[in-house]
């Protein structure tokens, strides 16, 4: 289960726990820019996130996610980051 809740401006705190999973907690930024690069305003903030992390928690434990992240540097580790993010948002490609 991943939840997320706003704790500043732009930034959220992921919980990630459940599935066999040790539990985690994941400090993300996400910037009004690139949320709206991402989903064009079509969703929540909070969902965009779940959507990330699920790209993530595909890829790797959530224990090696990292304990802060910028939404927008995972683009710069992953190419099909954000097409496939977009696709799980119901979007064509940013």
């Amino acid at each position: 289960m991943i939840q997320v809740t706003m704790v500043a401006a732009n930034t959220y705190q992921v919980a990630v726990d459940g599935r066999g999973r040790e539990p985690s907690l994941h400090l993300v930024s996400l910037s009004q820019e690139y949320y709206r690069h991402l989903s064009a305003g079509t969703v929540t903030h909070e969902w965009v996130i779940v959507q990330a992390f699920q790209f993530l928690l595909k890829r790797m434990p959530n224990t090696a996610i990292g304990e802060a992240l910028d939404l927008a540097d995972v683009a710069a580790r992953f190419d099909d980051f954000e097409s496939e993010v977009a696709q799980r948002l119901g979007r064509q490609s940013p």
